[in-house]
């Protein structure tokens, strides 16, 4: 009987995958170069300063909740979050400021009030984003794309009907211009193509689905912050019998007459029945399957996004500042173009501000905050990044100082900084692109390799570069669509 499973990579795909392969029945391994689990979503101290390293946003946590339902333990006395009031506070240029509530109704009448978007047109955006999650999500979410069946069954019928009302042949951008009255309620719309790394002025519009996930799922805070959920699938695995074996790199997925028989780790060979690759596709195939045809369309796509991550301890209390916190660019598609066409930062990036001691007793000492400063900027593709971050430090600097008036860079007593190269090196992620490859065409969500390979018996893709895509509900779900290839042992 074919119950050994090896798992590459402890990221929360891979632990995900663990925890579903265990309650049914197999013998689960997971290797990981580090000595850490989680991947991206880990955590960094700085002197008294606690950070989450990768992703800050938390949303659909009914995918973290049932890994502990089907374990048969109450998610509840493991794994506590709470919902957020507001989904973020926007700052423009011009000094206008929004606090971006999680009720809709009054994030329309906020912005009718500050921006002048009336209030149907906000109310109607967003239920469009629910129309679409309600015909899209089964399709493109919750199953494989690579599966006949996928494509015939109630939900997908359900979706055909109403083709022509799902915005597959606009871009995010040409559908919110002609949905919103201001050009700021665009720019806060257009900015969710960058939660799966692409770009507003090219993403289908058929991506406005994301805003349902904060205001008609909601927004959530993990009670110890984002690390938590590492911590608790970790704990939560090795009582689900998964073992992990850390400080492991794979070298070699082993085959046999097209099959896989093993993994290949610090120069031993260790059988398995079944592998599951929670590494990046481009990098499980170039360099743990060297001798297999790639499918070389898809991982020639061109990749996503990547990020500049400054971590620093600020020395003071900022009222005016949430959890999430957006200063915008003066100049959108401009900041774009720079991203993606021209593989550089602009010089008035629009910048994210995360802030969990907001939330987190303890990840700031008292008095003081810990930020989280990201921008969004293009993968490597050997650019010099040294003097990209001087650079965008600068600007950085600039655009925060002038908005809260405030010299930032007098506060910064701890700083350590995360760059395309460095989330590479850390994560196999192909030139540093956080979400494997980009969103930008309408077919994008067709070239992502499939969970299950063609290719080779028995081989299976987990995580954020393969089908349905990157973020934590993504990996989650990729995790479930690959374990439901695997029969129950019980």
């Amino acid at each position: 009987m074919e119950k050994t499973v090896g798992i590459i990579g402890a990221g929360i795909a891979g632990m995900a995958a663990g925890i579903r392969l265990a309650n049914k029945g197999y013998e689960v391994t997971i290797f990981d170069g580090n000595d850490y689990p989680g991947g991206k979503l880990t955590e960094l101290r700085l002197g008294k300063y606690r950070f989450d390293a990768g992703p800050s946003l938390f949303t659909m946590p009914d995918y973290v909740d049932e890994l502990f339902r089907i374990s048969k333990k109450d998610p509840k006395n493991h794994f506590s979050y709470k919902q957020l009031s507001n989904t973020a506070n926007y700052f423009f240029d011009d000094g206008i400021s929004l606090q971006a509530s999680a009720n809709p109704q009054l994030l329309a009448t906020e912005l009718e009030d500050k921006l002048g978007e009336p209030t149907a047109n906000t109310l109607a955006a967003l239920k469009h984003s629910s129309f679409l999650y309600d015909h899209l999500a089964d399709l493109f979410i919750h199953r494989s794309l690579h599966d006949v069946k996928t494509f015939f069954n109630r939900q997908a019928f359900k979706a055909y009907k109403v083709l022509h009302k799902l915005d597959l042949f606009r871009t995010m951008h040409a559908a919110n211009r002609q949905r919103f009255a201001k050009d700021k309620t665009t720019q806060l719309f257009n900015r969710y193509a960058t939660y799966n790394g692409s770009s507003p002025y090219l993403t289908p519009a058929t991506m406005n689905i994301i805003p349902h996930l904060e205001f008609g799922v909601g927004a959530f805070i993990p009670e110890k912050g984002m690390h938590q959920i590492t911590e608790s699938l970790f704990t939560l695995a090795k009582e689900s019998g998964v073992e992990f074996r850390f400080n492991s790199p794979v070298k070699k997925i082993i085959l046999k007459s097209g099959k896989v028989t093993g993994l290949r780790v610090n120069g031993q060979d260790h059988p398995f029945d079944n592998i599951v690759s929670n590494m990046d596709m481009v990098a499980t195939y170039k360099r743990l399957l060297p001798d297999t045809k790639a499918p070389a369309r898809l991982l020639n796509q061109p990749k996503s996004s990547s990020a500049l991550i400054f971590y620093w301890g600020i020395k003071k209390n900022f009222k005016e500042l949430d959890l999430h916190n957006i200063f915008f660019s003066g100049d959108y598609q401009k900041e774009f173009d720079h991203i993606f066409s021209k593989g550089d930062i602009y010089a008035d990036p629009t910048v994210y501000v995360n802030i969990t001691s907001k939330e987190v007793i303890g990840d700031a000492p008292a008095g003081c905050e810990n930020w989280f400063v990201m921008i969004n900027v293009p993968h490597n593709s050997g650019q010099d990044w040294e003097l990209l971050k001087v650079r965008a430090k600068e600007h950085i600097l600039t655009k925060l100082s002038g908005v809260l008036k405030t010299d930032i860079a007098k506060l910064i007593e701890e700083e350590a900084v995360l760059d395309p190269i460095r989330i590479e090196s850390k994560t196999s992620s192909s030139q540093g692109a956080l979400y494997g490859n980009s969103s930008n065409n309408r077919f994008a969500a067709f070239l992502r390799h499939p969970n299950k390979s063609r290719r080779v018996k028995n081989l299976y893709f987990c995580g954020g570069s393969v089908h349905p895509g990157g973020g934590i509900p993504l990996c989650l779900s990729s995790a479930k669509i690959v374990t439901s290839y695997f029969p129950d042992l019980h």
